[in-house]
């Protein structure tokens, strides 16, 4: 748990560092507008649920806690 909590810790640390940098790339203007998330917008009313997204996330993050569980 602790070496969890380190790592998790560090990669905070360093896409804090990153940030500028990431929100001015083009890499990151695809996050979140992925075939299958979902966006309605009416009048006075815009819902946004990114579906493919927290999938594609989730299965990243499961990748990397199981490879360092291992």
């Amino acid at each position: 748990m602790q070496r969890l909590l380190i790592v998790a810790g560090l990669v905070l640390l360093v896409l804090g560092l990153l940030w500028p940098w990431l929100a001015r790339s083009r890499f990151w203007h695809w996050i979140g507008r992925l075939p299958g998330d979902i966006h309605i917008e009416r009048e006075g009313f815009s819902f946004y649920f990114p579906l493919t997204t927290g999938l594609i996330v989730s299965l990243v993050l499961t990748l990397i806690l199981w490879w360092l569980r291992r």
